[in-house]
């Protein structure tokens, strides 16, 4: 006889076996349609590689395209500009381009006096003849009363000196304490004679006299069209006719260095007077070079120039006449030695004299 149990578990395995068969038919349905997602996700991967390979093959006709056309064109060979473009320099080709300007504006102002450009300009305006530099300092205000009173005009002379074309200025710097009761001395004193070339950037001290050559031309160039530049120490008397007399004769001339050339022995113990702190650039036998007295010398026009433009290169001794002979070796200056500028010699003809 059929229990109760037996027949229970007959049931339940006759319930199961549908279910298995359905569930293998499910798994069957889901593992066919992977192949069909796997099959689509290819042929869009394919979709999307072609069209990229068809775009890049598109780009290269096209470049291809313009090389070809302008192959013509090209240079065979890289210039400069070609160069610089490439190495991403082109700052370093802007620089090259505005030194090639300045290089160009120097020569045009007299950097190179067989450059004609420079006398096209002066034609702006009327040329003097000369600028007279006179050196002074602070405590020479008895000196310069003196030359006021002798070989230098004052007042209404003075300015028919200069429409003449001859200038004359006392030549000096400020105080190393700005503003103090020197400045004002000698501002108050320029206010009455308006005789003063004021070196604005320059500090006025001994040990800064060699300076002081660069500042006045520098300074006496950019203000004054002359032939000629003349520095004047403050203890010359000048027979101002005849310095007249002498650049006159000149006119026209370029390069010129003239002065009463010398040389001399080089200092080199501290302490001494005329102590050249570069003594040893002068070599074993310890001898300044040919240079122009520092009590009267004169420079052309292109010369000063020249001293204006490459001021902040130029090398300072410790002397003023030594400094403007070295810069005037660097060049090719014409050296004039006039034994009419010799102050202190005993010849009767001469232009000036130790006062």
């Amino acid at each position: 006889m059929e229990t109760l149990a037996s027949a229970m578990r007959r049931e339940n395995r006759r319930f199961k076996a549908p279910s298995s068969s359905s569930a293998s038919a499910g798994s069957s349905v889901a593992s066919g349609r992977v192949p069909l997602v796997m099959a689509f996700l290819s042929c869009l991967a394919w979709l999307y590689v072609a069209g990229r390979l068809w775009q890049d093959a598109q780009t290269r006709a096209i470049l291809s395209g313009l090389l070809e056309k302008n192959s013509g064109n090209l240079p065979k060979v890289l210039s400069v500009e070609d160069k610089l473009r490439t190495l991403g320099c082109k700052e370093i080709g802007r620089k090259i381009v505005e030194a090639e300007m300045d290089l160009t504006k120097a020569k045009s102002e007299g950097y190179l006096w067989g450059n004609r450009t420079a006398a096209v300009d002066s034609e702006k305006k009327p040329q003097l003849l000369a600028v007279i530099g006179v050196y002074t300092g602070f405590g020479s205000r008895l000196k310069r009363n003196v030359f006021r009173g002798s070989w230098m005009p004052r007042d209404d002379a003075l300015k028919k000196l200069e429409e003449k074309g001859v200038v004359i200025r006392f030549v000096i710097g400020r105080s190393a304490n700005r503003g103090d009761s020197l400045d004002r001395h000698i501002d108050d004193e320029n206010q009455r004679t308006k005789d003063f070339l004021i070196l604005e950037s320059h500090e006025e001290a001994a040990e800064e006299l060699p300076s002081k050559a660069k500042f006045f031309f520098s300074t006496a160039v950019e203000t004054w069209d002359a032939e000629f530049y003349v520095k004047v120490e403050d203890n010359i008397n000048l027979d101002l006719a005849g310095l007249i007399e002498m650049l006159e004769g000149r006119r026209g001339s370029q390069g010129l260095y003239m002065g009463c050339m010398k040389s001399g022995v080089v200092v080199s113990d501290e302490g001494q007077q005329w102590y050249e702190p570069e003594w040893w650039k002068f070599g074993d036998s310890k001898t300044y070079f040919r240079h122009a007295s520092g009590s009267l010398f004169i420079l052309s026009k292109n010369l000063a120039r020249y001293i204006n433009i490459n001021s902040a290169s130029l090398q300072s001794y410790a002397h003023d006449d030594i400094s403007v002979g070295s810069w005037m070796m660097g060049v090719n200056a014409t050296y004039v030695d006039d034994d009419r500028l010799c102050c202190s010699s005993s010849r009767q003809e001469k232009v000036c004299s130790n006062a």
